[in-house]
């Protein structure tokens, strides 16, 4: 009997477990499926941007109020919207979100993009409520995107990338944020976590993750990465843009030797294997950037290795770009493994004492040169690879292109007196042969000779003001021109404009015209009264610009695109006491402000109003393929009533030409007087001075004959301070931040210095 017991026992418990498993299987649904959360919001990311989703559901939500803040929300509240979820099918609550997508639903979706896709479902009656296979359901969101013509742009896309972590190592960091060698990527309903250290493919909309295709390797190399502290069983490395703790599976001997260093990190499984450490260091003047290699004073030209990076370590400690890697600095150390640059170390702020400077040939028409011939004007030092020649004031020396001295490396030219100059015989600036403080460097590229003036910030300033402003002007005019002056030349170096070439800016009204003008006493008290100053907003150096004469009215950085919130100090404004804003923008009101003269600070000046006559025949010169012109209509103006968008109507078509300096080069013609309020003419202007104009069509005999009156008011772009503006604010008695306080909105007047 008891036998009997035992065997019915053995039969029975896996009977009773196969029971169990056949219960299990039949009462929970099939769970190799994906999620209607997950499905729907790769769909609706296929068409729209996060944020586009999360402002039509915030105007509009299906899902009752307390299921409101869950991330899935604003992805399905799009879809019911446009009907691609039928509401009926699958009703806006979270127990549907977070259920399986079934094959009548994918059905439904498909279809609502086209019929091909439709039929790749193969909804049957047996199958319609089912969950729908992950893979079938990638394959056919795939389809879908290439119906919409979104696959594989930057819209909908494979990537390959390594996770550094995600917000939960971030303090404070921001949800669903994951750290990774491609950028920032969000990861909604995903669990990147378990991803960490490893290499995978993902499933991308812009820089929402949709989905983890594949985990390639569970061991990564960190290259370049910088060692912050070192103990013996943790490192604590800057991983991309985090700071991590990372487990050594070894015991470290001498940790101290670790720590602050560049080193590449062998990590699998979450734990470092191997450290190799990059000690090797240079350092030195940066004389030229390129994409793959930096010129570096002492060293030649050295290759950018795979990963470089840039580290911050004074301060704050913070991860930088190439970008701030300035041409003429010296406040890198370079980490150099293998012949290649591994990191920049920054080591301490830039104080941008120097500018570098592209000379330009007569005239200014290109920065190449076939011959340069300079001319010493004090003793010096002339460096042609490792070997150095003396001069004597009085010497010249002439260089061609193709030159054999400068086959390898450029040549650097160092008087003894840098204030003295060099005389550069080659070039006429005006009715002088100019001569340039500081030294010289002569390079061989392929289009020729390149000249680079490299001088104190300072000295440059002395040069720039009164070729730039009148020195007969009042002083504090010309103090808020050096202020300017410097703040824009402080920005120019600081975006390395010219970093090919080992430059900053070129001496041309491209950048600030430099040297056109001999200097003088009171450009040069102008500069040193306010040196070091800069304009600043919010603690950062602001973005300046400045042009001749107003119309008594000033415009803002819109006109170039940009946004007013970026630069909220470049607001317009009426040029007058007190300041103030007029609303411009109509038509009829600018028409009135600028066929009138109103009262202002540059009411006085010949450029404040002026008019000129242009015929049809001469602006179909420029505007070709419409026939013959026959109207013209300002359909936009922005701030100050300047031309934003102007419409030029021929016999055969239209065309519409924006922008403020499009208007004017369009309607300009050398033939053209332009008609001052003083009376003087003005001719062979190519372009038109302002874009701060109102057009009357003038009838004649026959549509060729059609003429245009132009009414305009102002010189140049209209943008930041007004130099004719400031001479006439002086003139009154304001001071050189009274003027900077009007043009530039907000802002304050700092000491270079105390710019971090």
């Amino acid at each position: 009997m008891k036998r009997k017991k035992i065997a019915g026992w053995f039969i029975g418990v896996p009977l009773t477990v196969i029971a169990l498993v056949m219960i299990i299987l039949l009462a929970e649904p099939d769970e190799d499926g994906v999620t209607r959360a997950a499905a729907f919001k790769a769909t609706a990311l296929s068409t729209a941007t996060v944020e586009e989703c999360r402002l039509e559901s915030r105007s509009r939500s299906e899902f009752p109020a307390a299921s409101q803040n869950q991330w899935y929300v604003k992805y399905m509240d799009v879809l019911y919207h446009r009907g691609w979820i039928d509401k009926d099918m699958t009703p806006a609550t979270e127990a549907s979100a977070e259920g399986l997508l079934t094959y009548r639903e994918a059905d439904w979706l498909a279809g609502q993009v086209s019929e091909t896709l439709k039929e790749q479902v193969g909804l049957s009656d047996k199958n319609k409520d089912r969950p729908y296979p992950p893979d079938e359901w990638w394959r056919l969101y795939e389809e879908l995107c290439r119906e919409l013509q979104v696959w594989q742009d930057d819209k909908v896309r494979r990537e390959t990338l390594v996770v550094y972590g995600t917000f939960e190592d971030v303090e404070d960091g921001t949800p669903w944020r994951a750290y990774t060698s491609q950028g920032n990527r969000g990861f909604e309903g995903l669990g990147l976590g378990s991803c960490r250290d490893q290499e995978i493919q993902v499933l991308v909309s812009g820089s929402e993750i949709l989905q983890v295709t594949d985990k390639i390797s569970k061991s990564v190399v960190y290259k370049n990465i910088w060692l912050m502290e070192a103990g013996e069983n943790e490192l604590t490395a800057y991983v991309g843009s985090l700071a991590r703790k990372l487990p050594v599976k070894s015991k470290i001997k001498a940790p101290q030797e670790m720590a602050a260093q560049v080193a590449d990190l062998y990590v699998t499984d979450g734990e470092v294997k191997k450290v190799v450490l990059k000690k090797e260091r240079v350092s030195g003047k940066v004389l030229e950037i390129r994409d793959d290699e930096i010129e570096i004073e002492g060293y030649g030209r050295l290759a950018i290795g795979e990963d470089f990076n840039v580290y911050r370590l004074y301060g704050e400690f913070r991860r930088q770009n190439l970008s701030s890697v300035v041409v003429g600095s010296d406040v890198q150390e370079f980490v150099v493994a293998d012949g290649q640059l591994c990191a920049a170390l920054t080591m301490r702020p830039f104080d941008a004492e120097t500018i570098r400077v592209l000379v330009m040939d007569t005239g200014f028409q290109s920065i190449f040169h076939e011959t340069v011939t300079l001319e010493f004007l004090s003793p010096g030092v002339m460096t042609i690879g490792d070997r150095e020649e003396t001069f004597q004031p009085g010497d010249t020396v002439t260089f061609r292109s193709g030159d054999e001295k400068l086959a390898k490396d450029r040549v650097v030219i160092k008087p003894t007196d840098e204030s003295a100059g060099i005389r550069v015989t080659a070039i006429k600036r005006g009715d002088q042969i100019p001569a340039y403080p500081g030294h010289m460097e002569i390079k061989q590229e392929s289009e020729g000779l390149v000249l680079v003036n490299e001088v104190y910030l300072e000295e440059y300033l002395k040069r720039v003001v009164p070729s730039e402003m009148p020195a007969s002007y009042e002083k504090e005019a010309l103090k808020a021109q050096a202020v300017c002056a410097r703040t824009y030349a402080w920005r120019q170096i600081m975006a390395n404009g010219y970093k090919n070439y080992g430059a900053h800016v070129d001496d041309s009204t491209k950048y600030q015209v430099y040297n056109n003008v001999a200097t003088s006493a009171s450009t040069d008290t102008a500069v040193n009264e306010t040196y070091g100053k800069l304009i600043t907003y919010e603690g950062k150096v602001a973005e300046i610009y400045y042009f001749s004469t107003s119309c008594g009215h000033t415009t803002d950085g819109t006109i170039w695109g940009a946004s007013q919130s970026d630069y909220p100090y470049l607001r317009g404004i009426a040029v007058k006491e007190g300041g103030g804003t007029m609303d411009l923008t109509n038509e009829e009101t600018f028409s009135q402000f600028i066929k009138s003269c109103p009262e202002g600070y540059e009411s006085e000046f010949g450029m404040y109003r002026w008019t000129a006559r242009i015929t049809g025949g001469q602006i179909q010169k420029k505007v070709t393929g419409i026939g013959t012109i026959v109207d013209l209509t300002m359909k936009e103006r922005s701030t100050g009533g300047i031309g934003k968008v102007l419409w030029v109507k021929g016999t055969a078509g239209s065309k519409e030409i924006t922008g403020e300096g499009q208007i004017r080069a369009m309607l300009g013609n050398t033939d053209a007087e332009i008609r001052q309020q003083n009376g003087n003419i003005l001719t062979g202007w190519d372009s038109l001075p302002s874009a701060f104009i109102s057009i009357e069509k003038e009838e004649g005999e026959s549509e060729e004959d059609v003429c245009f009156t132009i009414y305009g008011g102002g010189y140049g772009h209209g943008v930041g301070m007004s130099q004719n503006g400031a001479q006439a604010m002086a003139k009154a008695g304001k001071s050189y931040k009274q003027i900077l306080e009007l043009f530039y909105d907000g802002t304050e007047v700092a000491e270079i210095d105390e710019i971090s």
